[in-house]
């Protein structure tokens, strides 16, 4: 089966993790930070999975147990992920999504073409972000991350979803109302809405 086959036949139950990382500025002087993500390929939901100067296996069969969990687990009702040949995607964290029902997909070395929706948000929270600021210690990097994804949820639309938006707000809003400008992390991130009614 190819690619694009297995992509249309599965659309609705893929999803796909990567890492990226990012150089925080720490007292004890410049630590590369890991940010694991997942995202759902048909809604373009993101769930930022963990973040650790140095992640090892235990942390990876946590953070499987975590997406997997039967109540709140992000990858409930996907039943593929797919994830590069990072050494971090351990045996132990491929069997613990197994046991829930989601298949692991391990894509060939040097194709980043076939995790590209992941490869794309690395992108856009690197370059609408994360480059424009400085963190100066783990918590101003999980904050800014968390209002990058929060961001990139309500507030950005996105040209694959037809311009729309991940999470549609609720209530109805007044189309003759003026446009007001927002801002996240201090004028990093902007976004403009109509007031609601």
């Amino acid at each position: 089966m190819s690619w694009k086959t297995f992509l249309k036949a599965h659309w609705s139950a893929i999803a796909a993790t990567d890492f990226f990382s990012i150089e925080v500025i720490t007292r004890s002087g410049l630590i590369r930070y890991f940010v694991l993500f997942v995202i759902d390929l048909k809604s373009r939901r993101v769930n930022i999975a963990g973040i650790l100067p140095r992640p090892n296996g235990e942390w990876m069969k946590q953070i499987a147990r975590n997406l997997t969990d039967c109540e709140d687990g992000f990858l409930n009702g996907s039943r593929h992920l797919i994830h590069d040949r990072d050494p971090l995607f351990t045996r132990s964290f491929r069997s613990i999504l197994k046991s829930s029902g989601a298949e692991t997909v391990k894509l060939p070395a040097r194709s980043p073409n076939l995790n590209a929706y992941a490869e794309r948000f690395v992108r856009s929270i690197k370059s609408e972000c994360l480059s424009q600021i400085i963190p100066l210690g783990e918590e101003p990097l999980r904050h800014a991350v968390k209002e990058y994804t929060e961001h990139y949820h309500i507030e950005r639309n996105h040209q694959e979803l037809d311009n729309r938006l991940v999470e549609q707000r609720q209530g109805a809003v007044d189309m003759n109302a003026l446009f007001e400008r927002r801002e996240r992390l201090g004028g990093v991130l902007n976004y403009y809405e109509r007031k609601a009614a």
